[in-house]
């Protein structure tokens, strides 16, 4: 099946939700043959180099309207051209987006859930709380860059937030999956998503597969970034690491 071709979107609106993150509101033409239902799957914002090259940069939905989708960007010091164009983004720019893509949703039946990322993301695990059955219990573990860029989530009562501050994600791998470590395991089968930085995604799926045993089947760990790498040797990366550890 061929990929739809890309969508051209308007600048609506920005929002800084917390210091480090930033709402982008897109509307416009795009929206007339953009898919419904589509908050939590991911889309490519895409760009040209200054020599002409077009590239492109993964995020993902977070909310969705009849007339607009949000996008949630982390910006940091060092900010790829994403995090530059959204902070320079001012209403009536446009730019075109590629997508959607699927989702991943964790599975509803599961006996218990458990789900750990960092700032990027805080869009999807954002996603799958609100979809989380009213009698799930469990954990949530999201890093974030500072205690001001804690933001208030939807989620089932029996859902435990854990916040914790990383200042430099991925030159310290370990503070998200040290603090997933430190969780109690619970009872019953449980349903994992996990997606952050490359090297904490590989100590964190370590832990899910070859200690806790986790079913590939109620498993889903992805790195959304490596440090010092773009998006596309990110990606290769990622292959390398797919074919090493089966």
């Amino acid at each position: 099946m061929s990929r739809p071709a890309p969508r051209r979107f308007t600048v609506l609106d920005k929002t800084l939700i917390t210091p480090h993150m930033l709402r982008v509101t897109l509307g416009g033409e795009g929206m007339a043959t953009f898919p419904d239902d589509q908050a939590g799957t991911y889309i490519k914002l895409m760009f040209t180099r200054d020599d002409g090259t077009p590239f492109m940069r993964t995020y993902t939905v977070r909310a969705q309207r009849i007339d607009a989708i949000d996008v949630d960007v982390v910006l940091h010091e060092d900010g790829g051209p994403a995090a530059q164009w959204a902070e320079r983004a001012a209403p009536g720019d446009i730019i075109e987006i590629g997508g959607p893509g699927p989702r991943k949703r964790v599975d509803a039946s599961a006996d218990w859930f458990l789900l750990a990322g960092d700032m990027t993301a805080l869009p999807a695990i954002s996603d799958n709380l609100e979809h989380l059955p009213a009698h799930a219990r469990g954990h949530a573990v999201i890093e974030v860059l500072s205690e001001a860029d804690i933001q208030p989530l939807a989620a089932p009562e029996g859902i435990e937030l854990h916040w914790v501050i990383n200042e430099h994600p991925g030159d310290d791998s370990d503070v998200l999956p040290d603090t997933v470590r430190a969780i109690d395991w619970e009872d019953g089968r449980p349903a994992v998503w996990a997606a952050c930085e490359f090297s904490a995604m590989r100590k964190l799926r370590h832990y899910f597969k070859a200690e806790r045993e986790v079913a590939k089947g109620d498993l889903y760990v992805s790195s959304y970034w490596k440090l010092g790498l773009n998006e596309e040797r990110h990606k290769s990366a990622k292959r390398e690491d797919a074919e090493q550890s089966g």
